[in-house]
């Protein structure tokens, strides 16, 4: 199921930034496929709910993998989206990620820094131990927070923002992600989803300074459910 201005799962909003808890399937930004993007969808809400006419700024300041659920940004005002850029670059927003894993890491914690390269052709990012031409540093932070039968629920902390990165890291050390078949998991989930999810952000307003802190609902089903 696709998100909808009907169906808008709406955690923040206010005349400056509007943040959604993303599908799984939704995509951010348009791309190739036409597909209609959550960009979009945020705009006929903001039209419809508050009656504007003409045309309504949507800036998507960050982005979710398309197969990936949670939290996104959205600026309502240019003057918020460039502070919001800028709070992403000098990594004054902090995110939090669940992600639902086979093959429980090693170590209940741990910070795991490689170097990624993207491979534009396959739409996929390699890990290297060494810098190498093209690579970009890729730091995050894990502990493992529940176990259930099949799976191990990390929460992760992202220190860089990089194509695919929880993603590709997880999949390193032998942990991919519950429906990733492109990082090596062996089935997809039935909705094409893979369980990892935007949990939590925190951050300074740009425009009122007042302190942001918001938990987005895992998605409604049987394993998920069993995480809260």
């Amino acid at each position: 199921m696709h998100s909808t201005k009907e169906n808008l799962q709406v955690l923040y909003e206010d005349n400056h930034i509007i943040i959604i808890n993303k599908r799984a399937g939704d995509i951010t930004q348009g791309d190739k496929t036409g597909d209609k993007p959550l960009s979009d969808v945020v705009k006929e809400y903001v039209k419809d709910k508050y009656n504007k006419p003409g045309n309504v700024f949507i800036g998507t300041v960050h982005r979710l993998d398309r197969p990936t659920s949670g939290i996104v940004i959205f600026a309502r005002t240019s003057k918020a989206l460039e502070r919001l850029n800028k709070m992403l670059r000098d990594k004054t927003i902090n995110k939090t990620y669940w992600a639902l894993v086979k093959n429980k890491p090693k170590k209940e914690s741990d910070t795991l820094i490689d170097f990624l390269k993207k491979d534009t052709k396959k739409n996929k990012s390699f890990v290297y131990k060494k810098e190498i031409e093209g690579s970009k540093k890729a730091t995050l932070h894990y502990k493992i927070i529940k176990k259930l039968d099949n799976y191990s629920l990390l929460e992760i902390d992202l220190e860089t923002g990089r194509h695919h990165q929880i993603r590709t890291q997880l999949s390193y050390i032998g942990s991919p992600i519950k429906g990733d078949l492109k990082y090596g998991f062996d089935r997809s989930n039935k909705d094409g989803s893979i369980s990892l999810h935007a949990r939590k952000i925190e951050f300074i307003h740009p425009v009122s300074k007042e302190n942001i802190s918001l938990i987005a609902p895992t998605p409604d089903d049987v394993i998920w459910n069993a995480c809260n």
